[in-house]
Parts: C-alpha cells; structure tokens; sequence
C-alpha cells in the first residue's frame, strides 16, 4: 500500500503478469486461430534460441568440412610419395590411367598390337594398383572434380618424394665418391657444378662403358662434345658396374651391381644410415615385409636414373642434360628387366633381382624351420622342462 492508500504495484509483477497475459493471449488464439496464412506467436526469446543453436550446428559442420578435407588432403600428399619411388619416375598418372581405359575400352574391339611406350604405361598403371590399391576404387566411385582433386595432391606428393631423394642424394653421393676414390679436391655436398665430366672421378664415374675414360682422347672428345664421343641415353655408364669394371665382350657381367647402386638404394628405400655397409650382404630386417622391393623394376630404374642425377654437374632436376635424355635412360633401364629375348635371359634377370634382395635385406630361412626344428628350440625345451618340474611336484605329494 502506498501512503496515500492506494495500493502499489511492484514492476516485475506487472511484466510477469504481462508475459503470462501474452502467453495466456498466445494460447487463447492458438485455439481460436481462423487464418491459417498468418503465423502463430513465438516468444522473442525462444526464436533466438533456436537460431544460435542452427548457427552453433552449422559452424561445427563446416568445422568438420574442414578438417575432414585437411586429412583427406594430408593422406592423399602422404600416399603419394610413393609414386615417384615405385610406380613410374616420369609418367603422368593421367597417362597410366589413359592408358589402362583405352585398353579396356579397345580389348573387345581389336587385337591390334600395342607400343612399347604403352606397355610400360600400362605396366605403371599395375603397379599403381599394386603400390596404392585404393586408388583404382576411388576412381570408379568419385566424380571427375573430386578425381581431379585426388589426383593433384597425390602428384603434389609424388613429386615432393622425388625431390627429397635427389636432394639428399646430392650430398650422400659426394660423401660416398671421396670416400671411396679419395679425389683432390674432394667433392663438395652443396656443390654440384664441380661434378660432372669437368670432374675427374665423375667422368670416369659418368663415362659409357664402351669407352675408356683414361684415354686422353675419350676424356677431351667427351668434354668438347664432338661427334665422335656424344653422351646419350644409348650408353650405360660406368658407375652401374661392379667395382666400375667393364667387360666389353659381356656387357651384362657385373652390370647393375656396383657399390654406388645398392648404397643409393638403401639410402632411399630402408635409411641413410643402413647405408654405411654394403660389402656383405643384408641385415635381414623386414625381410618378409621388404624383399620384394628390391625386385621393382621401377625401384631399381629410379635409383640408377637419380645416382646419375648426382653425379652429374646440373644443379636442378630436369628431363634433358645436353645429349641425355633422364627419361628415357629409365626406360631404357625398365626395358632392361621387362623385355628378355626369352627364358634364359629371365633366370638371369631373377637371379639379379635375388641378389638385390640378399643385398638389401638379407637372407631368410624361415622356409626351413619344420615342426621338427622348432621343436628342438629352447622356447619349446624350456615348456616342457617346466611341465616335467611339474608332473614330478605333482607325484612327490
């Protein structure tokens, strides 16, 4: 009551009143609402509510747009480095997938005879599958925006991959060549324009194996590059046989064994530091997991086409380096494993590759461990002296 005696009237009584007034009303109309174009009444507080909790859904779902595309993008990168290492070295995947639908598409059609250019494209796009099975689902399922996309960043990682390897194979090569020939001046790592045949050691290293780099006019013919000594992708170089040795009546003996060559391969498909012995043969890690790598016509073909890469004087990755042709050397080198004149030439090739693999990864006789040797082992001996203890406890009670 007021001193006048009227009675007061507290304001938050007036607006509770008001509010259950305006819902009493909202209700009411809701019952007797005849319009059914016009809206019904919501509270003003209801409505923003709802609309911050639309907001706070939408910002999480591009939240996890986001991050679902950052991952996707990540493993896309991630997978393919793989690419560069054990798929092809030069080839557009577009070309291996190409390559693969026009065979599909023309297998019922004609029997028409293929190059071998398109082999080996199609040979790549096997290992592919082979290397990244996924991929040849993904292209079935995905639209052509998101192939595009996938293939990008796979290419993205591919190529990343490649240039890591040259790049540390620019100074683990340096470090590998004084090492073993001990050349004055030595070979600097972060340098690569005292390589190449201005370099004693590298263009002997360098020089075709149907020449003689200790010749004053081979070695000045090949500096001068005249006609007579012109270095090419036809010419396999010295550095890919063993003990740098060749014989020109066999040019297979000792091709592709040379020191440089397994080093190299280590370095880039086990680490540097398994690298630093070479002389026997492997440690026998991962052998089951691994020894068929080191049998990769593509893995052997990228080492050798990346050890010539640092051994020569260009200072950038690129196809062509005066007369030679990087690309087709490794096809050159593919064509070396892939096309044999027949059975005997493939026993020799796989005996190659055994040597590759003992030489990477070591021998393994798992094969020879029957239930009879195993059961000679301390494993099993220690069981069962430990079941004997216990059967004569047992009878001691």
């Amino acid at each position: 009551m007021s001193h006048d005696g009227s009675q007061s009237h507290d304001p938050s009584e007036s607006e509770s009143g008001d509010t259950s007034s305006e819902e009493s009303g909202a209700q009411h109309r809701l019952v007797t609402h005849a319009d059914p174009s016009q809206p019904i009444p919501t509270s003003t507080k209801a409505r923003a509510k709802r609309r911050i909790a639309a907001l706070e859904e939408e910002l999480e779902t591009l939240r996890n747009e986001r991050g679902s595309k950052q991952r996707k993008t990540t493993y896309y990168v991630a997978q393919g480095r793989a690419i560069r290492r054990m798929v092809t070295l030069y080839a557009t995947l577009e070309d291996l997938i190409g390559e693969n639908d026009r065979r599909y598409e023309s297998m019922s059609l004609t029997d028409e005879p293929t190059t071998p250019e398109q082999d080996i494209l199609q040979a790549g796009y096997l290992e592919l599958t082979r290397t990244l099975p996924w991929v040849h689902t993904k292209l079935g399922t995905l639209d052509h925006e998101e192939c595009q996309d996938m293939l990008k960043k796979l290419k993205k990682g591919a190529d990343a991959a490649r240039g890591d390897d040259t790049s540390s194979l620019k100074d683990l090569v340096a470090g590998w060549v004084n090492q073993e020939f001990r050349p004055t001046p030595l070979i600097r790592p972060d340098d690569k324009h005292s390589r190449g045949f201005a370099n004693d050691v590298c263009g002997k290293l360098l020089c075709p194996a149907e020449w003689d780099w200790d010749k004053t006019c081979v070695k000045a013919g090949i500096r001068d590059r005249t006609t007579e000594f012109i270095v090419s992708e036809n010419s396999w170089p010295l550095f890919m046989y063993e003990h740098y040795k060749v014989n020109t009546d066999n040019l297979e003996e000792g091709f592709l064994k040379s020191k440089l060559l397994v080093l190299a391969f280590k370095a880039i498909f086990t680490s540097p530091s398994s690298a630093k012995e070479v002389d026997g043969d492997g440690d026998g890690a991962d052998i089951l997991e691994n020894n068929r790598r080191a049998r990769r016509k593509s893995d052997q073909a990228k080492v050798k086409t990346c050890v010539r890469f640092a051994l020569s004087g260009i200072s950038s990755w690129r196809t062509v380096d005066g007369d030679f042709d990087y690309e087709a050397f490794w096809t050159n080198i593919v064509a070396f494993f892939e096309v044999v004149p027949g059975p005997v030439t493939r026993r020799r090739v796989d005996k190659l590759l055994e040597w590759w693999t003992r030489k990477i990864f070591g021998t393994n006789h798992r094969q020879d461990l029957t239930p009879d040797v195993v059961s000679q082992m301390s494993v099993n001996t220690l069981a069962e002296q430990r079941r004997m203890l216990e059967d004569a406890a047992f009878d001691s009670d």
